[in-house]
């Protein structure tokens, strides 16, 4: 059962109930034992954080900021700050020094921590140019500190100050003063275009977030969760925070290019992602089995079909399941899905979140179809995420974004936007009054920027507004639903559509290296690097042909037309992708602009 209370007690409150079962399980930097800790540890070590703080002179309401990717120490500072009613405000691990700069700036941080070397070294260079910067922290005890550094110092050394509890009796007045209207975190959007806005987040947002998914999202305290996006993006600090709530052990996991490796071992029965998560494994799933005998082959066709009857088909749409299929679906999934699932680390699977994008329907079904219960939802960080999802036990249609939570009202304005009201909406961006009048209209609705509709009381995304692409022949094309359905293919990594005042859509596409490589050794194909690789024309022939094959049930209109292999990434360095691997199409545009006009140009000849 959920504990409801303010976030200043939520660990305490815990540690009460569950005293030595175990809480968090991590791994510490560099290392490659898991370790648990439990929530009477947690509840120690959150109170050390608080007098810590105290020590240090933290007010009530102040920002402290946490610079680092996801780690015990991240939990403890963020919970010891809500001890003492200060705000915590966290950035990407992958921000770059003018990010760090612009935030620590425009929230007056005094207290920064950080993660490892890169963020500490970020830190250091910046910190001359941030003048309410007076401490970082860094939890990494391996980083080497500048020997022009008076201001930095190690975690461990920082929790000394809180050892013994000195300001206790302060620390538990600051509970009692807590109030809902608090401000708990500053969330400033990574943005694909112009400057990060720090999206306001209080305690009465959080409050009303959690009791609305406690209904529709029934964790217990037998999940293990794992994270899997960083706790700087509102749909994991949601999700994480969900699961503290109810008792759930949370598995941290640093560093997200081993969550598979760390699924294996920790045997997560839940996890939230995005969609890019499952198109991975979808890709991988299916490779295996089209390079299998062909009598295994279609042995696991038919377990998937199986499992597509009875999952979707009949569960679904909330319809009894006929005996027959039931005990077909049994045979199968004993002895086929589960081994699937079993690959993945997922032996005992319960819920799967999935937002942050658009979700493919070939994807959706197949994390159905082996027994995973996906649920698809929409939010944003000015709705500290949850607006709508798949709702466990009622029916769901694949393609929509579930049924809105519990307190949020939606309104579809002009241009079929999506407009929301409720007690997890924002009241708006920290120091920018200018936007915040944009942002809502008379009646209190927030403008999201994303248009939809209402169907069955299923919420359905059309496209994101302001990426919505408009052909020079007066056609609109939703990329991000062209770029979903090419994603699913093996051969491709990354993709921009390109149609906006263009004649036709055209498309840059990153290939999924290792897969073709191997697939041009396989056909005797020469080539001395990616660049020979992209510019070849029987690899171009093989992805065309899978491009159309992709892309058969779009209007023609809506179709790539031509398009250019990439022999690199896009990548945040280059400003191509935000922090939450978003593309930025006005940056792609300019960095590509001669690749792209090239590909008009040919037509023109």
């Amino acid at each position: 059962m959920q504990t409801r209370c303010h976030l200043s007690v939520l660990i305490h409150e815990q540690a009460k109930k569950y005293g030595n079962k175990p809480a968090l399980t991590f791994r510490l930097f560099g290392s490659t034992k898991w370790r648990t800790v439990s929530w009477k540890q947690f509840s120690m070590r959150v109170k050390q954080v608080s007098n810590a703080l105290l020590n240090l002179g933290v007010k009530p309401q102040e920002n402290i900021a946490v610079f680092s990717q996801n780690c015990v120490q991240y939990l403890y500072t963020d919970f010891g700050a809500y001890g003492v009613r200060a705000c915590s405000i966290p950035f990407y691990a992958t921000s770059s020094e003018q990010q760090i700069q612009y935030m620590v700036n425009d929230a007056q941080v005094r207290f920064l921590f950080v993660g490892e070397q890169e963020q500490y070294d970020k830190a250091h260079r910046i910190f001359a140019l941030c003048h309410s910067l007076e401490r970082i922290i860094i939890f990494d005890r391996s980083v080497r500190i500048s020997t022009h550094d008076p201001n930095a110092l190690y975690f461990e050394d920082f929790l000394k100050l809180g050892e013994g509890f000195p300001r206790q009796s302060e620390v538990e007045q600051l509970w009692k003063d807590a109030r809902e209207d608090d401000l708990c975190n500053i969330l400033y959007t990574s943005g694909t275009t112009g400057d990060s806005k720090g999206v306001m987040l209080s305690y009465s947002q959080y409050h009303a977030a959690l009791k609305a998914n406690d209904v529709c999202v029934p964790l217990t305290e037998n999940d293990r969760v794992i994270d899997f996006l960083p706790f700087t993006h509102i749909f994991e600090r949601g999700w994480a925070y969900l699961a503290l709530t109810e008792g759930a052990q949370l598995i941290i996991n640093t560093y997200p290019k081993e969550i598979q490796e760390s699924m294996r071992e920790t045997h997560p029965t839940s996890m939230s992602a995005v969609p890019r998560f499952w198109e991975k494994v979808f890709v991988a799933v299916k490779a295996k089995m089209d390079a299998a005998a062909p009598m295994q082959r279609k042995i696991m066709y038919h377990a998937l079909a199986v499992g597509k009857k009875r999952n979707i088909d009949y569960k679904s749409h909330g319809k009894r399941v006929p005996l027959t299929l039931e005990m077909e679906y049994q045979l199968v999934n004993k002895t086929l899905l589960s081994l699937v699932r079993k690959q993945l680390g997922l032996e005992h699977p319960n819920l799967f979140p999935t937002a942050g994008a658009y979700v493919s329907p070939e994807v959706e079904e197949f994390v159905h179809s082996i027994g995973i219960g996906m649920i698809v939802g929409y939010g944003l960080t000015e709705s500290l995420a949850t607006v709508s999802c798949d709702h466990k036990g009622e029916p769901y249609t694949i393609g929509s974004v579930g049924r809105p939570i519990q307190g949020i009202e939606i309104k579809i304005g002009e241009n079929d936007e999506i407009l929301l009201k409720g007690p997890t909406i924002t009241k708006g961006y920290y120091h920018r009054d200018e936007i915040n009048a944009q942002a809502f209209d008379a009646d209190g609705f927030f403008h999201t920027g994303d248009a939809g509709y209402m169907k069955d009381g299923e919420l359905y995304l059309k496209e994101r507004i302001k990426d919505l692409f408009k052909t020079s022949n007066g056609k609109y094309i939703a990329p991000q639903k062209v770029e979903a359905m090419m994603l699913v293919d093996k051969f491709i990594d990354q993709i921009a559509v390109i149609a906006d005042q263009r004649k036709f859509v055209s498309a840059l596409i990153v290939p999924e290296f290792r897969v073709v490589e191997q697939w041009a050794k396989d056909h005797d194909i020469k080539f001395e690097n990616r660049v020979d690789l992209c510019q070849n024309e029987e690899v171009n022939k093989m992805i065309f042909e899978r491009v159309q094959t992709l892309q058969q049930t779009l209007a023609p209109y809506e179709q790539i037309k031509h398009f250019t292999l990439l022999p690199h990434h896009f990548s945040m360095e280059s400003g191509e992708l935000t922090n939450t691997l978003k593309l930025r199409r006005g940056i792609i545009n300019k960095n590509y602009k001669a690749v792209i006009d090239a590909m008009y140009e040919k037509v023109k000849k």
